[in-house]
């Protein structure tokens, strides 16, 4: 189980000067067409066109490209089980994070059923074996330990506590951080990460993210053109779609493309 309580994303005049530094390279400033706009109590952003066409252009370029993406903040409270954050925490550049202490704070409420993930447990080992057992026995050096401070009975609790017990981040992501994420996670086993990806859809102009919609309009040719190339025609799929066609491209050589064993290919090739 994940569930996200409060998201924060960048302000207006953030997103201006993100704009602005996107431009920065080529010196394009003059063709910014994105604003502003405010009334009595609200301002908010909109992303121009001609400025969301060239967003666009960079992020399918990949990370190299969008530099622009790194400089869009995001701030998301998220509780999730200990499980989820040992695979989030792979993503550490361009993350912060502060979490709710167990080190400091387990012992200051009694242990409850709800504190942990059992969303696909059965009945038996919910009810049994969790709840019956482990969170009586929680709260059991719980109370020894209030009472008598023994290190002993905090150890208990510390190397007792299941990996689905749920601990409450604040976290600091950005949009190249989040693209990351998507690609490799959306189809995940895990549910916790459709959650998380189903939220990046919510976010302001999240196509800079995933890469999913306004395509330019010789993208696809030329994603074809080249595969047709690798493969030397003998392989090429003329009706292969276009999100298969980016796993291919981003084998290391096109050559070993044909010939890859990756399971997104789905033995196409």
């Amino acid at each position: 189980m994940l569930t996200i309580e409060k998201t924060v994303t960048a302000s207006p005049e953030q997103w201006l000067m993100i704009i602005e530094g996107m431009r920065n390279p080529m010196n394009s400033w003059n063709k910014i067409d994105s604003g502003i706009f405010e009334d009595e109590f609200t301002s908010d952003f909109d992303l121009g066109n001609a400025d969301g066409d060239l967003a666009m252009r960079l992020a399918y370029g990949g990370s190299v490209h969008a530099k622009y993406r790194r400089m869009i903040p995001v701030w998301v409270t998220i509780t999730a089980p200990l499980y989820w954050w040992k695979e989030f925490d792979t993503y550490k550049v361009g993350t912060v994070a502060n979490s709710c202490s167990t080190m400091h704070k387990i012992h200051s409420k009694e242990f409850t059923l709800d504190d942990f993930s059992h969303e696909h447990l059965t009945d038996y080992h919910r009810n049994v074996v969790l709840e019956g057992v482990l969170v009586k026995l929680l709260n059991t050096y719980r109370r020894k330990f209030l009472e008598g401070k023994d290190k002993d009975d905090w150890w208990q609790m510390i190397q007792l506590l299941p990996s689905s017990y749920n601990q409450k981040r604040t976290v600091l992501l950005n949009y190249e951080v989040l693209a990351n994420i998507y690609r490799w996670r959306k189809d995940h086993k895990l549910d916790e990460w459709h959650t998380f990806c189903y939220w990046i859809l919510d976010l302001p102009y999240s196509e800079l993210i995933t890469c999913t919609t306004n395509e330019p309009k010789d993208y696809e040719g030329k994603v074809r053109e080249l595969l047709r190339y690798a493969t030397g025609g003998e392989h090429f799929d003329p009706d292969v779609d276009i999100e298969t066609m980016r796993y291919w491209v981003d084998c290391r050589t096109m050559k070993e493309c044909a010939k890859c064993e990756r399971s997104e290919h789905n033995g196409q090739v």
